[in-house]
């Protein structure tokens, strides 16, 4: 797994997005929303590569990614029909720590991919510990009953703060969550350039 595990508000303010939502990263960025590095007020435009890199790196950084993780992500994506930048994007959405962050049931991705490489969860009664699992409309994915898991996601639950996802129902009781359908383009919660992305990854 390609999480990155450095400064976390240096990349927010580097790709001018809050892509890590811890609150410290967020505390950090706002109080400094300059670029790190950058002295002036004054900024060259990116170049075109640039542009797509920027794009391409805010994917990498929300969803996870190592480089070459990314790059066979998107090769698949272009094996299918339809608009590969799309395709992309929603197989990036069905990651399980991306579902499992959008469910409610943590406030962070890397504190979804934590759970999941632990084993607090399973995907239709089977315990599974690749955040990279991709899930599919109907699965269900439960806290496991051990330990203080119990107490821990539901503290969690109790405490967010974050946007209704629509393509989840959540049963925070019983601690289990259903995805009910294919996210679309709509659904994605980065916003990012997708059209720059694909150009790029396509050079």
């Amino acid at each position: 797994m390609g999480h990155y595990t450095g400064a976390k508000a240096r990349i927010n303010r580097r790709l001018g997005s809050m892509i890590f939502e811890s609150a410290g990263a967020i505390r950090a960025s706002e109080r400094r929303s300059d670029p790190p590095g950058v002295r002036s007020k004054r900024r060259n435009k990116p170049s075109t590569y640039g542009e797509g890199l920027i794009e391409k790196q805010k994917i990498k950084y929300y969803y996870g990614f190592g480089e070459k993780q990314l790059r066979r992500f998107f090769a698949k994506a272009a094996r299918k029909t339809g608009n590969t930048g799309d395709i992309f994007l929603i197989e990036c959405e069905l990651r399980l720590d991306n579902v499992v962050r959008r469910s409610g049931f943590t406030k962070t991705r890397p504190q979804a991919r934590q759970g999941i490489v632990h084993g607090h969860f399973t995907v239709n009664g089977v315990p599974v510990d690749k955040p990279s699992f991709q899930v599919k409309p109907g699965d269900i994915v439960d806290v496991r009953r051990k330990g203080k898991l119990v107490d821990l996601y539901q503290q969690a639950i109790a405490t967010q703060t974050g946007e209704p996802c629509d393509w989840i129902s959540s049963d925070n009781e019983r601690l289990r969550f259903t995805v009910d359908r294919r996210p679309d383009k709509s659904d994605v919660s980065l916003p990012v350039n997708i059209n720059k992305v694909v150009e790029f990854m396509s050079r």
